[in-house]
């Protein structure tokens, strides 16, 4: 593991941690382009396992809204990732919680059958374009569409015009796969919606504040005492950062330990991880610690 710190100054103690937050793609597994296959990266499973088995609570925030939240805990188990149903969500199960707060009934959604299932099961009703009435919403909700067309986009901007808030999974324009970098479509869908429109919209998934506080909730901890661990320092460090929580990178995903060594201010980790496994022995977890000493950034690798 490495301390990170901005040169000439000494890294960042770690506060205490009593729950963790994991991404999904390039943290603990690589999936291909078509969410078809998944490759578990090394350690994962240990890391999860030991959390488990110590009774620390953990969850899996992905930023993907393909798959409906208990589907998708069911293939990382089939993986052997120990992750209960209650323990993943989607920026979905986020949406679904703040369009209830917000008296929000009805939502036309751009995306596949999964996206809309957690607002579904939230007791809203959500059409799809095509469908009767899909002008007729109180917000559109923009997720994974990879088969988004310009009658989709249509429909949102009548929708928008008509009144509706625009709701988003993820603004992210790429995430990690086996194949590399890959395309995240809502966030080219949600950029030309906003030419049309000129809509700000709510984003439901990472890196905002909405999310960390959801995860927060659900692992009953307070912001400041979530460890967020991630590869994408515009997605997970600076949601951890600007939320106040504790935020590891790893080097699986889309960046490298050098990557890691350029990025400054609120895109910089409180840690590097060489591997995910690091998390048993860096202290994150006193009761799992062995007492390895961290090393610092200039030396690790």
């Amino acid at each position: 593991m490495s301390r990170v710190a901005e040169p000439g100054q000494p890294a960042e103690a770690l506060p205490p941690i009593k729950g963790f937050m994991f991404d999904l793609d390039g943290t603990l597994l690589l999936s291909d382009r078509s969410l078809g296959g998944y490759q578990v990266l090394p350690g994962a499973i240990d890391v999860l396992s030991a959390l488990r088995d110590a009774q620390i609570p953990f969850v899996v925030l992905t930023n993907g809204s393909a798959y409906p939240p208990a589907e998708q805990a069911a293939r990382l188990r089939a993986l052997g990732l120990p992750v209960a149903d209650d323990a993943l969500f989607t920026p979905s199960s986020v949406a679904a919680e703040l369009m209830t707060r917000s008296g929000i009934r009805r939502a036309l959604v751009l995306g596949s059958r999964g996206v809309g299932h957690s607002l579904s099961a939230a007791g809203i009703d959500i059409v799809f374009p095509g469908e009767p009435g899909a002008a007729d919403v109180q917000a559109v909700y923009v997720g994974w569409h990879p088969d988004c067309n310009m009658k989709d986009i249509e429909a949102a901007c009548l929708a928008i015009w008509g009144g509706a808030t625009m709701y988003v999974a993820s603004d992210v324009p790429f995430f990690a796969t086996k194949q590399g970098r890959t395309m995240g479509y809502s966030y080219a869908i949600v950029g030309a919606i906003r030419r049309m429109t000129k809509s700000p919209f709510i984003l439901t998934g990472k890196p905002s504040l909405h999310a960390l506080r959801f995860v927060a909730r659900k692992l009953g901890v307070p912001a400041r005492s979530v460890a967020v661990v991630g590869d994408d320092p515009a997605v997970e460090i600076i949601m951890a950062r600007r939320g106040g929580a504790t935020s590891f990178g790893v080097t699986t995903g889309v960046m490298a330990a050098d990557d890691w060594m350029r990025e400054t201010g609120r895109r910089r980790p409180h840690r590097v991880l060489n591997q995910i496994r690091d998390l048993l022995t860096n202290g994150a977890i006193p009761m799992l610690t062995a007492g390895h000493p961290a090393q610092d950034l200039g030396r690790a690798r």
